[in-house]
């Protein structure tokens, strides 16, 4: 009886397992008919600024608040926890604010509202090799460090559909 109880049970989870494959480790803090929000609620009354426009004047508004508006063109794939924005040329990763929340795995080709601080980093060979992995890339062929523009978020809203 043990036994069937057991069965039953892990053949009614496999039944209701997400079988898309897509990992989604947050919840969204706000759902709407349009969109989902992660992180904290997108904050109000602040202008959204393209990515491009942010990256060209990333030393004037580096490690000021802003709001941006971007094409996510690669996500995590291990778990969410950044993804590679991109308006034209400018291109970023987002990482999350204090590790706490992540975005779903799909979200590639969405075009989204965040809200961050940008800085320009320099990248380790090792952190460029770990990076490139979670996006299932090889690592760069270079050991010379990496500079790229990050953005810590604290909030995204991302479409449905």
């Amino acid at each position: 009886m043990r036994s069937a109880l057991i069965l039953f049970c892990l053949i009614s989870t496999l039944a209701l397992a997400d079988t898309s494959g897509v990992i989604r480790l947050s919840d969204p803090v706000m759902v709407t008919e349009t969109h989902e929000v992660f992180g904290a609620a997108m904050p109000t009354g602040v202008e959204s600024m393209s990515l491009a426009a942010v990256v060209e004047q990333s030393q004037a508004l580096s490690g000021q608040a802003v709001r941006i508006e971007a094409e996510i063109v690669q996500v995590c794939q291990k778990k969410g926890c950044f993804f590679i924005a991109r308006d034209g040329d400018a291109v970023a990763r987002v990482r999350f604010k204090d590790y706490g929340f992540f975005i779903p795995t799909d979200a590639a080709g969405k075009t989204v509202q965040l809200a961050g601080r940008i800085e320009k980093v320099e990248l380790s060979p090792e952190q460029a090799a770990h990076f490139a992995e979670d996006l299932g890339q090889p690592a760069p062929a270079t050991q010379a460090p990496v500079f790229e523009y990050q953005i810590m978020a604290t909030s995204v809203q991302i479409p449905l559909g």
